[in-house]
C-alpha cells in the first residue's frame, strides 16, 4: 500500500478514535437525567462523570509509559478494546452500580486512546506537517462539543438512552480494523515489559485522593474527617512517588522530563488554561439562565463559539510558529485573554448578552492556539523514547486542570453564598434557595433582586479567580526560555 495512503488511513482512524472518546463526554450530558431516572440512581449521578475522570487520570501516565516501552500499536488497540467493552457494558447496565463500573472501564480505555492519538500523529508526521494534523484532531473535538448534546437529546427522544453508549461501537470496530491492518511500528521497541508497580500505585493514590478531595470541597456539606484522610493519603502517596521515581530507571513518569523548564511550562500552561475553559463552559450558561432568564437550551448556545473558533484558530499554529517564538505567542495571547475577561468581573444584568459570546469566541481561539502549541513544544523537547510519556503528561495536566477548577470554583461559589446575608432568609436556607434559583424553582418575585445580586457576586469571585489563573500563566510564560521551536538547540 502506498505510504501516503497509509498515513491518510491512519489519520482517519485517529480522528474516529478522537470522535469516539470526545463525543462520549458531551453526548451523555443531555441523556444523564433520563438515565438516572430510569435506573433510580440520583444520589450516584455525579459518579457517572467522576469515575470516568478518575480512571482516565490514573491510566493516562501508565499507558504513555507502556507505549514507549512496548510500542504504540498494542497499547492503542488495548485502549480501543477497553473503551468499546466499557461502552457495551454501559449500554447494557440495569442499575447505577453496573453503569458506574462500566464507565470506569471506559475511562481506562480513554486513558490510552486520548494521549496516543497525539503521540501517533507525532510518529507519522514531521514537525512542519504536524500542526495541520493536530488541527484536524482539534476539529473533531469541536464537532463533538457542538453535536454531542444535540445527538444525545435526539437518541434519548427517538431511540433509548442505551444507544448513547452503543453508538461508540461502530467507530471502535472501524478504528480497530484500520490500526490492526495498516499501522506498522517504524521504531525499535523494548522486547521486555518493565512496569513500575510502586510508582503506579503511589501515583494512583496521589491522583485518586486529589480528585476525590476536589469533588468533596465543591459540595455544600464538607466532611472534615474525610478531607483529612484524603490529605494524609495524598501526602503519603506523593512522598512515596517521588522517593520511588528517583531510584527507578523505568519510572512511570521519567523524572528527566521535569528537569526541562520548557516542558514544565507547557504542562502548567495547559493546566491553567484548561481551568479557564471549564469556568466559562460551566458558568456562562448558568449566568444567562439565572440573571437573563434564558432557557437552558438557549443559554447553552453561549459556549458554541468556543469550539468553532478553537478549530479554526488551531489551523494557524503552523504559520505562527514559523514566524514567531512560542514564548511571544503565548505571552501575547494570554494578555489578550486576560483583558477579555476583565469586563466579566464588572458585568451587571443590563450588560448585552453578546458580550458573553465574544468572550467565548476569544477564549476558543486563544486556547486552540496555545494548547496545540503546548503539545508541539512538549513533544519537541522530549526524547523519542519518552514521547508517549511526555504527551500523556500534557493530557493529564489538562484533565487535572479541569477537575481542580471544578472543585475550587464550586468551593468559591458555596463560600460566597454562605458569607452573605440575605434579608428574610436564614443561614440554613441560603444554599437551597440558590439551587432553586438556578433551577428556576423559586416562587415568582421571591427575593429575586437580592438573589440575583448574590449570584452575580458569586460569578465575580469565580472570574476573579480566572484572572488569577491567567496571570499565573502569563508570569510562567514570561519566564520561559522557548525562543525558537524550529531549532532544538534554542529550546
Amino acid at each position: 500500500m502506498d505510504v501516503s495512503l497509509k498515513r491518510r488511513l491512519l489519520l482517519v482512524a485517529i480522528l474516529f478514535a478522537t470522535l469516539m472518546t470526545s463525543i462520549e463526554t458531551t453526548i451523555i450530558t443531555t441523556a444523564l437525567t433520563t438515565i438516572v431516572s430510569q435506573l433510580n440512581g440520583l444520589r450516584y449521578q455525579s459518579w457517572v462523570f467522576a469515575v470516568y475522570l478518575l480512571t482516565m487520570a490514573v491510566s493516562t501516565p501508565l499507558f504513555g509509559k507502556l507505549a514507549d516501552q512496548v510500542g504504540r500499536k498494542p497499547i492503542f488497540i488495548s485502549g480501543i478494546l477497553l473503551f468499546c467493552f466499557g461502552s457495551l457494558g454501559s449500554g447494557l447496565s440495569i442499575n447505577m452500580l453496573e453503569l458506574i463500573g462500566s464507565r470506569a472501564v471506559q475511562g481506562i480505555g480513554a486513558g490510552a486512546i486520548i494521549p496516543l492519538t497525539f503521540t501517533i500523529i507525532a510518529d507519522l508526521y514531521d514537525f512542519d506537517e504536524r500542526p495541520k494534523a493536530l488541527a484536524l484532531n482539534n476539529a473533531v473535538w469541536g464537532i463533538s462539543a457542538l453535536l454531542g448534546p444535540l445527538l444525545g437529546g435526539y437518541i434519548v427522544e427517538y431511540l433509548s438512552w442505551h444507544w448513547v453508549f452503543f453508538i461508540n461501537l461502530p467507530f471502535g470496530i472501524l478504528v480497530f480494523i484500520i490500526i490492526l491492518t495498516t499501522y506498522k511500528e517504524e521504531r525499535p521497541v523494548k522486547s521486555s515489559l518493565n512496569v513500575d508497580v510502586v510508582g503506579l500505585v503511589s501515583l494512583s493514590t496521589v491522583l485518586v485522593t486529589l480528585l476525590l478531595f476536589l469533588q468533596l470541597i465543591s459540595t455544600n456539606s464538607v466532611n472534615l474527617r474525610m478531607l483529612l484522610i484524603l490529605v494524609v493519603g495524598f501526602l503519603i502517596g506523593l512522598w512515596q512517588f517521588f522517593r520511588n521515581e528517583k531510584r527507578n530507571s523505568e519510572a512511570i513518569i521519567p523524572v528527566d522530563l521535569f528537569k526541562s523548564r520548557v516542558f514544565v511550562t507547557q504542562i502548567i500552561t495547559a493546566l491553567l488554561l484548561s481551568a479557564v475553559q471549564i469556568a466559562f463552559q460551566t458558568y456562562f450558561p448558568m449566568w444567562l439562565q439565572v440573571v437573563y432568564g434564558l432557557s437552558p437550551a438557549t443559554a447553552g448556545l453561549v459556549v458554541t463559539p468556543s469550539p468553532i473558533f478553537w478549530l479554526l484558530a488551531s489551523f494557524s499554529v503552523g504559520y505562527l510558529l514559523r514566524h514567531y517564538a512560542p514564548k511571544s505567542i503565548a505571552v501575547a495571547l494570554t494578555i489578550i485573554l486576560f483583558i477579555s475577561y476583565l469586563p466579566i468581573v464588572f458585568i451587571r444584568s443590563a450588560t448585552p448578552i453578546f458580550v458573553f459570546y465574544i468572550v467565548s469566541a476569544i477564549t476558543g481561539s486563544i486556547l486552540g492556539i496555545v494548547i496545540t502549541m503546548n503539545i508541539l513544544v512538549a513533544q519537541k523537547v522530549s526524547k523519542g523514547s519518552e514521547l508517549g510519556s511526555a504527551t500523556s503528561m500534557i493530557t493529564l495536566g489538562r484533565s487535572l486542570g479541569q477537575t481542580f477548577a471544578t472543585g475550587v470554583f464550586g468551593m468559591v461559589f458555596n463560600l460566597t453564598v454562605q458569607m452573605q446575608v440575605i434579608p428574610a432568609a436564614n443561614h440554613q436556607l441560603k444554599n437551597s434557595m440558590m439551587n432553586q434559583l438556578v433551577s428556576h424553582l423559586l416562587p415568582d418575585g421571591f427575593l429575586k433582586n437580592e438573589m440575583d445580586r448574590l449570584f452575580i457576586l458569586c460569578m465575580e469571585h469565580i472570574f476573579l479567580l480566572v484572572l488569577l489563573f491567567l496571570l499565573m500563566a502569563l508570569i510562567i510564560n514570561i519566564k520561559s526560555h522557548v525562543h525558537s521551536i524550529n531549532q532544538s538547540s534554542k529550546i
